[in-house]
């Protein structure tokens, strides 16, 4: 990969165009969950003892609607706007080590777009770009692979992190235990159908369980489940698959699966279902998780939060990821027995299907 550190060379007074994401959960503008501002300070820092002038790009929300004004008051950087002339005004009266952060990139309409005279004009701006945003990188965006046609490109501490560990999962030890949770089968089908030629079990939980048993044939009345059932049958033919013996519904009872009712809404799997999990997780050395496998937002968190506890109690080397599952394991103090937690949702389920990014894609071409 293109480091900052091995080629980008002397960046002293250097205009740097750095994008981050700062796309992070807010609450009556008050930020929620800081994770991702804290992991991207590496680079930010570096930049700046470097004596670069820094002006951060960064989006927060789907659209250009959101403000990062509160994202600016938390990191004590000044807020400007969101335009070419604002951005080359500011850089050339900026001294060498000062930051500013850019008001929401995604009010730009070239931005989603990838607008090429929009990337062009934002580029002469500058003179090199970093790309931070691993978690942003799936997005084929003029912030992430438009800029790096116009501008020498380097890759951020965090990104090269991101890379080096979950690449590891291509070739990890064995036995190799990968949890899958979450609700939508068109975006984990393509990650069943890669580690279904790595992995030695795949143990599916959530809503994605509900798909499968249905699939099967139980019935799982009222539960949250995909209708679209492409490649189901596919998965079912797979021994190394592992789904619920067990579950619990919406009023708190524990049932077998084949005793769900029509009028019940699964909502976890069931004790039996946990020790067989807790004896997978105990036999594997690395173990690869992804989404959550309870329906946390009605408050059925304490599988997810078990599951958690039984990896990090092992030696394996582990693996978690996806904004759900770390937002559900946030407050329980376990996330830091992992040996990596990616910042990455969408990105990482897309690199761990492809083994590679059009982020990535954008500046190694280059």
């Amino acid at each position: 990969m293109k480091k900052i550190l091995t080629e980008a060379g002397d960046i002293s007074g250097k205009k740097i165009l750095l994008r981050l994401d700062f796309n992070v959960p807010m609450e009556e503008n008050i930020i929620q969950d800081d994770t991702r501002i804290k992991r991207s300070l590496k680079t930010l820092e570096y930049l700046k003892n470097a004596g670069a002038k820094v002006i951060i790009l960064s989006h927060i929300g789907s659209d250009g609607e959101k403000s990062l004004a509160p994202v600016a008051k938390y990191l004590g950087i000044q807020l400007i706007e969101m335009n070419i002339c604002e951005i080359e005004g500011r850089f050339k009266c900026m001294k060498d080590g000062e930051v500013f952060i850019a008001e929401n990139i995604r009010k730009e309409p070239g931005e989603k777009k990838n607008d090429p005279l929009f990337t062009r004009e934002l580029s002469l701006t500058a003179d090199i770009f970093i790309n931070e945003a691993f978690s942003a990188s799936h997005r084929e965006h003029a912030s992430i692979v438009g800029l790096p046609n116009h501008l020498p490109s380097f890759f951020g501490f965090l990104f090269e992190e991101e890379v080096a560990n979950l690449s590891t999962a291509f070739l990890p030890d064995h036995p190799f235990l990968f949890i899958l949770g979450g609700a939508k089968f068109s975006t984990k089908l393509p990650l069943v159908n890669k580690f279904l030629n790595i992995a030695d079990q795949i143990f599916i939980g959530g809503a994605l369980a509900n798909s499968l048993l249905k699939e099967k044939g139980y019935e799982i009345g009222i539960s949250k489940s995909d209708d679209d059932n492409t490649g189901f049958a596919d998965i079912l033919r797979e021994q190394k698959v592992v789904l619920p013996e067990d579950v619990i519904v919406l009023n708190g009872d524990v049932k077998k699966v084949s005793e769900v009712g029509k009028l019940d809404c699964i909502v976890d799997f069931g004790t039996e279902t946990l020790l067989k999990l807790k004896n997978m997780i105990s036999e594997s050395k690395f173990i690869l998780w992804n989404g959550p496998v309870g329906f946390f937002e009605k408050g059925f968190n304490e599988n997810n939060e078990n599951i958690a506890k039984m990896i990090i109690s092992t030696d394996s080397r582990s693996m978690v990821g996806g904004g759900d599952t770390t937002a559900c394991l946030k407050n329980s103090g376990v996330l830091e027995g992992f040996t990596f937690v990616s910042t990455g949702g969408g990105a990482m389920l897309d690199y761990l299907a492809n083994g590679t990014l059009p982020g990535i894609e954008a500046i190694m071409k280059t």
